[in-house]
C-alpha cells in the first residue's frame, strides 16, 4: 500500500541521462504527494550522481531520511568509458574538449600498470566543476564565472579496479569505490599517468552499499507504481 511509502520507506532508481539526482527526488516527491493527498513529505537521495551519469540512485522517503547518511558511507561500484587523448575542463563531456595528447606512446603494459597504481588508499584532488563548498561557494559556480578555484585533496580507497583497452583510446573500466571518490577525477589522473590526458565520456553506478541497479526501477515504472496502488 502506498501508505507505507510516507511512513517510511528506501527506493532504488535508475537515474536517466542528463537528469539531476535532485530532479529524480522532485518528480518522485511530486507524484507520491499527488497520490497520498498531502502538502508536505520528505523525499531524498543518498548519494549525488552527475546528470551525464546514469544508474543506481537510493531515495529515501518519510521517516528513512534520517537513514541517508549512514546510506552514503557505503562503498559504491561504476562502470564507465574514459577516452584517452583528450581533456576537458570538467573531466567530462559537461564541457567542450580543450586538449589534445599523443597516445602513440600508450602499451597495453604501461595501462596495466598505471591500473595496478589506482588500487589502495590515496588522496584525490576534486573536480573544480563539483559541487564541493569552497569558502562557502560551490567550486563549480566559481569555476563557471572564472574565478580561481584551488580544491584541497580527499582521502579516498579505491578497492576494485579493472579496465578493458581493447577499443583504444577508449578504456572500459569497473571500479568501486569508497565514498566522495571522484570519477571524472580518476579519469583525468588516469590520463595524466599514462603521460597524455583522458576524459570520462560514460558513466554508470551499478552498485551503491548493499544496493543492487538489478533491483531498481525507472522513474517512470516508480510513477506507474505510485499511481496505481491502493492507498
Amino acid at each position: 500500500m502506498i501508505k507505507e511509502f510516507a511512513a517510511g520507506t528506501t527506493i532504488l532508481v535508475d537515474k536517466p541521462l542528463e537528469w539531476t539526482s535532485f530532479d529524480v527526488v522532485n518528480k518522485l516527491r511530486w507524484h507520491l504527494r499527488k497520490r497520498l493527498g498531502v502538502k508536505k513529505l520528505k523525499v531524498g537521495h543518498a548519494g549525488t550522481l552527475d546528470p551525464l551519469a546514469t544508474g543506481l540512485l537510493v531515495i529515501c522517503i518519510g521517516k528513512h531520511t534520517k537513514l541517508i547518511e549512514g546510506l552514503m558511507g557505503g562503498e559504491k561500484t561504476y562502470t564507465g568509458t574514459f577516452l584517452v587523448g583528450k581533456t576537458t575542463p570538467s573531466y567530462d563531456l559537461e564541457s567542450e574538449y580543450d586538449q589534445e595528447f599523443e597516445t602513440n606512446q600508450i602499451t597495453p603494459e604501461l595501462i596495466e600498470e598505471i591500473r595496478l597504481s589506482f588500487i589502495g588508499e590515496q588522496d584525490q584532488i576534486p573536480p573544480i566543476f563539483s559541487a564541493k563548498k569552497i569558502n562557502g561557494k560551490r567550486a563549480y559556480e566559481s569555476a563557471r564565472a572564472g574565478e580561481e578555484v584551488v580544491m584541497k585533496p580527499n582521502k579516498i580507497e579505491i578497492s576494485k579496479f579493472t579496465v578493458d583497452d581493447s577499443d583504444f583510446p577508449r578504456v572500459k573500466f569497473e571500479l568501486s569505490c569508497s565514498k566522495g571518490t571522484y570519477i571524472r577525477s580518476v579519469a583525468s589522473d588516469f590520463g595524466k599517468k599514462l603521460n597524455s590526458g583522458a576524459t570520462l565520456i560514460e558513466l554508470r553506478r551499478t552498485a551503491s552499499g548493499s544496493a543492487s541497479i538489478e533491483n531498481s526501477k525507472s522513474v517512470k515504472d516508480w510513477i506507474e507504481f505510485i499511481e496505481d496502488s491502493p492507498l
